[in-house]
């Protein structure tokens, strides 16, 4: 088949540091190629893909150290280039939130939308009122609830390459968090059970601009514990060594969670995840096989004490069966090809 994916222009494809949507976006093309399909990606010229990049933007914008860039003009210029070349293509598939709507009305049947992001805002239902001819994919079924009007096609969970980071038999006795600073992200609870269980945190997080009060406020302060240590932002290649050598990943969100990245990232280095049942995370982690599902601190503690009951072995094995990169491109093949015989697309996807 001949595939566009359009990536948002935030990140490099992968990114280089922080960045989720990118990063599955990266995977997902790689896939679809070692599959043997044409696939053309729309993104910032910084991007490494097997497939044929047409770059729409010189970098990516977050990296881009000019001081004065609009990230709407940039995504329109992608979208109209996409628009150009639409005749080229057996499918697009968009991973730019509904920015394309008004400009791909005459041939929704030929779009997939995979939104990527909360759905629970404000102004969000209006839109998918306005415009139900798009095919959406959710990224987990605990995403839809804000929306469940909406033209559902299917969820699917994402998957990542089996070959990114290596699996770890032994673990250095450390617990990890990973991701952003943010208080949805509760890197304060995360202090608090490796505290309680007298246990050393690694934190290696990004702080946005938006959250940086709360960091200096809430988080910094709490440093200066000598259990914790803050490392920042890290990319790809340090992930191994960092999820690796972890006990466990603690993922103690406070928000819902449309999937959670980073809880299969663990997986694949063999390191179980203590995650609070939050959004997607009863979808993702196996209680007592790949992780613990908990509802409070106490339950954390409990969990801590309780990782050596897991095998390492299995949670590997269990990623790769559930989140590999190929089986997330053959889930997305099954919707092309309905899409490409104009089948309508319904849940038996």
């Amino acid at each position: 088949m001949r595939i566009a994916q359009v990536a948002p222009l935030y990140e490099a494809v992968p990114p280089r540091l922080y960045g989720g949507t990118e990063r599955v976006v990266a995977h997902l093309t790689d896939a679809l190629v070692t599959l043997g399909h044409d696939v053309t990606l729309f993104s910032s010229a910084d991007a490494e893909t097997l497939g044929t990049l047409a770059a729409v933007r010189d970098q990516a914008i977050r990296l881009d150290p000019a001081p004065l860039k609009s990230d709407l003009a940039a995504h329109l210029n992608q979208l109209a280039e996409v628009r150009r070349r639409a005749a080229e293509f057996d499918v697009i598939h968009f991973h730019t939130d509904m920015i394309q709507f008004p400009m791909f009305e005459d041939m929704p049947q030929k779009t997939l939308t995979t939104l990527h992001g909360r759905l629970d805002l404000k102004d969000l239902p209006a839109v998918y009122r306005r415009w139900p001819q798009y095919p959406l994919v959710s990224i987990s079924d605990d995403q839809r609830r804000p929306l469940p009007f909406a033209n559902w096609a299917a969820t699917v969970h994402h998957g990542m390459s089996t070959e990114l980071y290596r699996f770890n038999p032994t673990p250095q006795g450390y617990l990890a968090f990973l991701g952003r600073i943010s208080p949805e992200k509760r890197p304060d609870r995360a202090i608090a059970i490796a505290t309680a269980a007298g246990r050393p945190l690694k934190i290696a997080a990004k702080v946005d601009n938006a959250d940086r009060a709360y960091f200096e406020e809430v988080i910094h302060p709490l440093l200066d514990n000598p259990l914790v240590d803050f490392i920042g932002e890290i990319g790809d290649g340090a992930k191994s060594d960092f999820l690796g050598g972890a006990d466990a990943l603690l993922f103690p969100i406070d928000w819902p969670e449309p999937f959670g990245l980073v809880m299969i990232e663990a997986m694949a280095c063999g390191t179980p995840v203590i995650a609070w049942e939050n959004g997607s995370v009863p979808e993702v982690i196996e209680h007592g096989v790949t992780g613990f599902i908990v509802r409070s601190e106490a339950e954390a503690r409990e969990a801590v004490a309780r990782l050596t009951e897991l095998d390492r072995h299995a949670i590997r094995a269990r990623f790769e069966e559930r989140f590999s990169a190929a089986a997330m491109a053959r889930r997305y093949l099954d919707i092309y090809e309905r899409l490409s015989r104009t089948q309508p697309l319904t849940e038996a996807a």
